[in-house]
């Protein structure tokens, strides 16, 4: 028997309120301690709210699940504290490969270009980043309530009341903000009669978690019609500890409790594998699927984020990916709200910017299953033809689409931005999510990405990194939404007081097109929101007051 994963089992600790304490109020309380709840707590924390996560479970998820990581995601997780502990014991790829029967016809890479902190997908068991979450929420001070369920919210125009229900009573529990991170089906959305519209995939999917020892390459392969399963779809994927996640396609008519039967499972992977290695089951499902979101992740004071707010097919990764991003986009509008440094109204742009995120996933992810699973004969036919042209023409390959995978979206019609005056070129323009780069911090090999986040910085490029504004630095620490300058230069040097970068490789001035004097107004997300040839005081506080609805 290979080494299986052993799900830990998190105390359950009486509530004060059930002890005689007056029933309580925070400022934000979390439902739900799956990867979006737990990242949005870390967040809180990280920007100083007293932050209460409930769960109605004691353990991590079973199974696989949420697996591919994408660029982005990592990014946040490492602003949260956990990325480093993703990577290590995940599996780093960049390379898919699509076939169709057992011909090969499509392969691409998803970072291209060298010189990035993380890499492109990290495949890792969604227990394990689970588990990692919960440990860092442990270290940062974040109180997570387990088998704490959420029974009842009544939303009122200054707070949202709970009832929460646990092995010893109820309680009541009052919150200034209620962040909905429960899932797919969401008692929270349930509870207040919200729709979730849009389509129904009418397929069914059998997930096996396989441990085997396999030489495979860290890659991922997706099959069409391949000899072992005909007239469906495969896809294969390592995770950490040997576990091997193979999905194969169904059709809308077979039947789940059947399929899910260990006899019926594996003669399917052994007909894949071809061989009589051994392997053991540690996971089996059968799932469907939809596409579909909330018409806003916004209501009142209660706010959705992850499968509550959206959801799309696995196709891509772009459920765990979004939902975390999410999360980066929610959390600061909410500080700068609960501070009272801005106004309620800011929490609509968190709606406007994530259903525009979503909408691009919803969109991706649709085109990706009508590709893998043609409802007519016709679609079939016009697929197959793709398939079997992209095996010897270039053009062919990029109609093959074995699903898109997760980027971040660019907010660049949002109205936090500040529209260009300056010509610039290349991909940060205002909306833009953070290019990395590596840079020097006092002669010590790092990133940019390491150094942003958690508070609106200017990204001052200077040629020589003495010739900075000191004026300007001070000013822009004064002003009523503080902004802390970060100086990056391609001389080594420093600024007393200032965080200096030295952008030896020169990429951070040819990723972000700048040159001396060029300034990048950047939000706490790590997104840009301005930029400009030549900064001063007026300008910038101009845009953070468009930045946080406060112009």
């Amino acid at each position: 028997m290979l080494k299986t994963y052993t799900y830990p089992r998190f105390e359950y600790r009486k509530p004060a309120e059930l002890s005689g304490a007056a029933p309580g109020r925070r400022p934000v309380v979390i439902v739900g301690a799956g990867p979006v709840g737990l990242t949005a707590a870390l967040d809180c924390r990280l920007h100083g709210i007293p932050v209460l996560v409930l769960d109605d479970d004691n353990t991590v998820s079973v199974g696989s699940r949420g697996l591919c990581y994408a660029k982005r995601a990592l990014e946040i997780l490492d602003r949260v504290g956990v990325g480093d502990a993703v990577v290590k014991k995940g599996v780093n790829w960049h390379v898919g490969r699509t076939f169709f029967g057992e011909g090969e016809v499509f392969r691409f890479d998803l970072l291209p270009e060298a010189d990035h902190k993380r890499p492109g997908m990290v495949n890792l068991q969604q227990y394990y980043l689970e588990q990692y979450l919960v440990e860092r929420c442990n270290e940062a001070g974040v109180e997570i309530r387990w088998k704490n369920k959420v029974v009842s919210v009544n939303p009122e125009s200054d707070r949202v009341t709970l009832q929460v229900e646990t092995p010893d009573g109820v309680y009541a529990l009052d919150a200034d903000w209620l962040i909905a991170c429960d899932g797919a089906r969401s008692p929270v959305r349930n509870m207040l009669g919200l729709d979730i519209d849009g389509k129904i995939f009418m397929d069914r999917f059998l997930i096996a978690d396989v441990v085997m020892k396999a030489q495979f390459p860290a890659e991922r392969w997706f099959w069409f019609d391949p000899p072992f399963h005909r007239n469906q779809s495969v896809l294969l994927h390592r995770e950490a500890d040997d576990v091997w996640r193979i999905d194969f396609q169904l059709g809308w008519d077979a039947d789940p409790e059947e399929e899910k039967k260990p006899e019926n499972v594996i003669p399917r992977i052994k007909a894949m594998l071809g061989d009589e290695r051994e392997f053991d089951l540690e996971w089996v499902s059968v799932y469907t699927f939809q596409c579909r979101r909330m018409g806003r992740f916004n209501h009142g004071r209660v706010l959705f984020a992850g499968d509550s707010a959206h959801q799309v097919s696995p196709f891509g990764a772009r459920g765990a990916n979004s939902g975390i991003q999410d999360t980066d986009n929610l959390v600061w509008k909410l500080k700068l709200v609960l501070d009272g440094l801005a106004p309620a109204r800011l929490l609509d742009t968190y709606s406007e910017e994530r259903v525009f995120a979503a909408d691009e996933n919803i969109m991706n992810s649709t085109r990706s299953t009508d590709f893998i699973t043609p409802k007519s004969n016709a679609s079939k036919t016009f697929r197959n033809a793709v398939l079997q042209l992209a095996q010897k023409h270039a053009f062919a390959r990029k109609l093959v689409n074995s699903g898109r995978l997760s980027v971040p979206s660019y907010y660049s019609a949002s109205p936090l931005n500040t529209p260009d005056t300056d010509t610039f070129a290349g991909d940060m323009e205002p909306g833009a999510p953070m290019a990395d780069a590596p840079v020097l911090l006092d002669g010590q090999a790092g990133w940019l990405l390491d150094h942003a986040g958690n508070r609106f910085q200017l990204l001052l490029y200077a040629d020589d990194p003495a010739g900075v504004d000191r004026g300007l630095v001070q000013a822009l620490r004064d002003a009523p939404i503080p902004v802390e300058a970060l100086i990056v230069s391609p001389k080594a040097g420093s600024v007393p007081g200032v965080t200096m970068l030295q952008d030896a490789k020169g990429l951070v001035a040819a990723r972000y097109d700048a040159r001396d004097g060029s300034a990048f107004l950047l939000r706490p997300d790590q997104h840009v929101c301005a930029r400009w040839r030549g900064a001063d005081i007026a300008r910038v506080r101009q845009a953070v007051a468009r930045a946080t609805c406060n112009a």
